[in-house]
């Protein structure tokens, strides 16, 4: 039925949809439709073509002096195009939002969406693409074909366990930073948030043991990021319990999982590996018992962050948590990515890095934590996505860390 729901945007003369083709009158007015009718972003010039000599110059013949000097010195391409300031948000359409596999057309309206917070949260230009195929080697050939037009590719809304080896293959293949914000976006964000929580009660990330429910993109990231980091113990559950090395059914992604995770050896249900534990954090969907959340430790930390309906309901998770984070915006504490990704792509372009680093995500989460630590509640564990100091502050420490690292090239 959505198709037959199309409006005027929200600034025509009459929200009835009197004289717009597919709309008639009586039709309920609906913002979202109207927001989104005929996209959210377009493509502006950066520079005039007034006359003759503005054509000249922009065109031919004199964008042939500059295609001459790049192939002559192919790394004045950073400096003569738009190639250090643009990244490409790929999709395949398989796992959007909560939607599901909605295949590539649906899914442009969230890739745009991304596109416009790139460019109003890092002052990044993107370019949304929606590609009609699955295979991985498909969609990595795709990318690598096209990689020369952009400084970074963010993969998106790509379904586990492909999108791990898709940004395997494609890292491997180019010389820009490839970043599946799912998993990376996630991990940075919900580690500041973490580092943020323990630093309220006055303990440390290594005194703290963990539990993920979810075992795909973001929980995998989760649970990585978290043991860089120094957390004490974590564990990561899936629909068939902890993931753990005595289990058959794992595939090559969890069978890694379980070698650097769950150093308590905790096996069974996750209900079981809640008792005692300090942290949940929910990225799976489902909805956990408040049995098994009232036999967590006491002061634990609740991170509910599927999308709409938290894990466990913040109205249960604060009777028996101390700090409490979501996924929704009209919660304290929301795990936004838009915190994360923007000054991470911003960062890395600056830099004209080849890669995002584990050691670049890390400094993100550290800065991004840094921005409200001297403001720290149990409501303000992560800065507001609206926060000004985000974006400069992470773009910064992102910068300096690919530095630090090696893979900046200025």
């Amino acid at each position: 039925m959505a198709a037959e729901m199309v409006n005027p945007r929200s600034d025509s003369t009459s929200g009835s949809g009197e004289g717009v083709e597919g709309v008639t009158d009586g039709e309920p007015f609906d913002p979202a439709f109207a927001l989104h009718r005929g996209g959210k972003m377009a493509v502006q010039a950066t520079v005039p073509v007034r006359n003759r000599d503005d054509l000249s110059l922009a065109y031919t013949p004199g964008v042939a002096k500059v295609c001459s000097a790049i192939a002559e010195q192919p790394e004045l391409v950073h400096d003569y195009t738009w190639k250090s300031q643009v990244v490409a948000v790929v999709t395949d359409g398989s796992a959007v939002l909560g939607l599901g596999d909605i295949g590539p057309e649906a899914s442009l309206p969230v890739m745009e969406g991304k596109a416009i917070l790139f460019k109003q949260f890092g002052g990044v230009d993107a370019v949304p693409i929606a590609l009609e195929c699955r295979d991985v080697d498909e969609i990595v050939e795709t990318v690598v074909r096209f990689a020369p037009s952009f400084g970074g590719v963010n993969l998106e809304d790509i379904s586990a366990p492909r999108c791990f080896e898709i940004e395997r293959k494609l890292q491997e293949r180019v010389d820009i930073p490839i970043f599946h914000d799912d998993q990376h976006g996630t991990a940075v964000v919900t580690l500041a948030a973490l580092r943020n929580a323990a630093k309220l009660t006055g303990r440390a990330l290594g005194q703290l043991r963990a539990v993920i429910s979810g075992a795909g993109a973001a929980g995998v990231a989760i649970a990585r990021i978290l043991t860089e980091a120094g957390i004490g113990d974590v564990a990561v559950c899936d629909r068939k319990g902890v993931v753990s090395p005595d289990r058959e059914d794992l595939t090559d992604v969890k069978r890694e999982l379980a070698g650097f995770t769950n150093k308590g050896g905790l096996t069974g249900s996750l209900e079981a590996a809640l008792d005692g534990a300090d942290v949940f954090i929910g990225v799976s969907g489902g909805t956990v018992p408040e049995g098994a959340v009232a036999k967590m430790a006491p002061g634990a930390f609740i991170f509910a962050m599927a999308n709409p309906n938290p894990e466990i309901h913040p109205d249960v998770a604060h009777q028996y948590a101390s700090v409490v984070a979501t996924g929704r915006s009209d919660f304290p504490n929301q795990i936004n990515n838009v915190l994360a990704f923007p000054g991470i792509f911003a960062g890395a372009l600056q830099v004209r890095a080849s890669r995002i680093t584990e050691g670049m995500k890390l400094a993100a989460a550290e800065a991004l934590a840094a921005v409200v630590a001297d403001e720290l509640s149990a409501d303000k564990v992560i800065p507001s996505p609206f926060d000004e100091r985000v974006a400069p502050a992470v773009t910064a420490a992102v910068a300096a860390a690919a530095r630090a690292e090696g893979v900046a090239r200025r």
